[in-house]
């Protein structure tokens, strides 16, 4: 190959063996026998073992230098003996008897081990993450990355669509996460923005006359760190097409992730048409619109129940007549469980917030139905009977019960329902379950203000003709967003687009924006679609968190090169980083900071 490597560390066998080689790579660990000290080889490819005799000049050379040395071996090619092969290495048959050894680069003592899978303090494995990359797992999921966008750039190509760049300086958006901004040297006082994605552009290509655009886009959000989130910037499979409906984008969403994860992933997709179901179902079924369907536990409506004069459990009644709700998680076949397994469920939901969830198991005592359990006494035998029916329950079969506003009982009961069928071991991790959660509401009540706010993406197309529309009661519009959904792992966000002026400055305005604003915040936008723009809509699912699902990992940090930590902090390069006064001085820029 060239002076450094006539072959790399995974690809010698028997068939090389008495060849002279040379291999380079780094010292990945030593293991010194007296007479005779082994070395494994480490380079992108694999490992290959190295043996040198202690008779050898080069032995010393090799017995001072540390772990992670770039050193260049030659030798022969030797067939291990009998009992010595390791399998689980590629080049396992085999062995270089060492003649000489070049140091390439000296290695100092480490700050954390690139030998073993050993957990190490995050902050300094981004301190040093080009050590960290170096371990067997990371280096791994970099390499899935890879592969994960070079297959779906391939996919899209044969799905007839074509990629095009968008501008990575641009204007700022109101909605959304905060922008990052970049302030104008050749205009003073005014900034750029950093995308968050190129929603406005990739609408632009669509009136452009363009049919089918994708991009592996980089998108940038000044939002705090979460373990499916990383502050700073992320990467995401954008896509458009134009004179399409909404099951247009399923399809063509559809057969990219049946082939990615079929490619990359050896579990089974549950369903291969992917369920469709309705925000509004699916937050009464699961409390949340990013459901596990692997989870076969199901939330259940039971308010009325509570209103019956023959249910005596008066705490629940009384918040019921003042607004509260009753819903119930059923857990099947479990009346032989312990006591401790019930208490530890309410215990553990009175650690998340709530005020806890009160349970009782359905018995038959002869052929009269009871419900055994600390709350099981407040039910008479036909509010049990209503019970089952309303909820299929059996005997046998226990009851979860949670109270209080809709939102509070929709949050705790989501993650009850997954901790319980945790416990339960219910969940089949070998199962891959897809589905769209569809018909979001245009709007929603923010928490703090109490506007009016659009509740996913303000371009997007309401259901029903703009003359149709009920606009005095705009929380009970629906649009045509969807979001795509894995395991519980919110993969995407799309939508079809709004398209039409009119309308557009409609919603905007319920949402407390004037024309004017729109018109200058939106104006490229807004001009465009003036001038005759197709029906059109798309999608962005996350590669990292495609990546992150196919890696079986928790943390997006985990399939990232180089990213920033909880703080958005590179702690390698040391960014954010101050800058002097002249640069300042070419931006018009003065510091005014604070000191506490």
């Amino acid at each position: 190959m060239n002076k450094y490597r006539t072959h790399n560390c995974s690809e010698l066998s028997e068939n090389e063996i008495n060849q002279h080689v040379h291999l380079s790579g780094w010292l990945h660990r030593k293991r010194d026998h007296g007479n005779l000290l082994f070395i494994d080889l480490r380079d992108h490819y694999g490992i290959t073992q190295c043996v040198i005799e202690n008779n050898n000049n080069f032995f010393p050379v090799l017995e001072k230098s540390r772990p992670e040395s770039v050193i260049k071996i030659s030798g022969n090619v030797v067939k291990r003996s009998s009992g010595t092969e390791n399998l689980e290495l590629k080049t396992g048959k085999i062995e270089i008897s060492i003649d000489s050894v070049e140091i390439l680069s000296d290695a100092q003592e480490l700050p954390m081990p690139v030998f073993g899978e050993q957990d190490y303090p995050e902050d300094i494995r981004l301190k040093y993450r080009y050590l960290d990359l170096r371990r067997d797992e990371m280096h791994k999921n970099i390499i899935l990355r890879s592969k994960v966008i070079s297959f779906i750039r391939s996919e899209m190509l044969k799905l007839g669509f074509l990629e095009y760049q968008t501008p990575i300086l641009t204007s700022s958006s109101p909605e959304g996460a905060r922008d990052f901004l970049v302030p104008s040297r050749l205009n003073p006082g005014k900034f750029y923005a950093l995308p968050q994605a190129p929603q406005q552009f990739k609408q632009l290509i669509m009136v452009s006359g363009f049919d089918k655009y994708f991009q592996i886009a980089p998108c940038f959000r000044d939002e705090d760190a979460r373990a499916d989130r990383s502050p700073g910037e992320f990467y995401q499979l954008d896509l458009e097409m134009s004179f399409v409906e909404q099951e247009d984008i399923f399809n063509v969403v559809e057969k990219l992730m049946i082939n990615l994860f079929k490619n990359f992933s050896s579990k089974k997709i549950l369903d291969e048409k992917f369920p469709r179901i309705p925000y509004q179902e699916t937050m009464e079924k699961y409390g949340t619109d990013k459901p596990d369907l692997r989870n076969p536990l199901v939330i259940k409506e039971l308010t009325d129940l509570f209103k019956r004069d023959d249910v005596k459990f008066d705490i629940f009644k009384k918040l019921v007549k003042q607004g509260s709700i009753v819903r119930a998680i059923i857990t099947k076949n479990t009346k032989e469980k312990p006591r401790s397994f019930f208490d530890n469920i309410d215990k553990w939901a009175k650690e998340q917030g709530a005020s806890g969830l009160a349970y009782f198991t359905i018995e038959k005592d002869k052929d009269e139905i009871k419900g055994k359990g600390p709350v099981g006494k407040f039910f008479s035998e036909d509010s049990l009977r209503e019970i089952m029916k309303n909820c299929n329950a059996k005997v046998g079969d226990s009851v979860f019960l949670a109270c209080g506003k809709q939102k509070e009982i929709e949050k705790i009961l989501s993650i009850a329902r997954n901790k319980i069928a945790q416990d339960l071991n219910i969940i089949d991790k070998e199962k891959l379950a897809f589905c769209w959660i569809t018909d979001y509401p245009m709007y929603e009540l923010d928490d703090n203000s109490k506007k009016i706010i659009f509740s996913h993406n303000p371009f997007s197309m309401p259901q029903g003709k703009i003359k149709e529309l009920n606009f005095d009661k705009p929380l009970d519009i629906k649009a045509y967003q969807y979001d795509i959904v894995c395991n519980g792992i919110e993969l995407s966000s799309g939508a079809i687009r709004n398209h039409v002026p009119e309308l557009m400055y409609k919603l905007f305005s319920v949402a407390g924006y004037t024309k004017e604003e729109v018109n200058k915040k939106f104006s490229g936008m807004i001009n465009a679609f003036s001038y005759g723009a197709p029906p059109h809509g798309g999608i962005a699912p996350g590669i990292d968190r495609i990546v992150m699902l196919l890696a079986e990992k928790e943390n997006i940090r985990e399939v990232t090169l180089f990213p920033m930590n909880q703080n958005a902090e590179d702690l390698m390069m040391q960014a954010p980083s101050e800058v002097n006064d002249n640069q300042l001085k070419e931006l018009n820029i003065k510091k005014d900071i604070k000191k506490n």
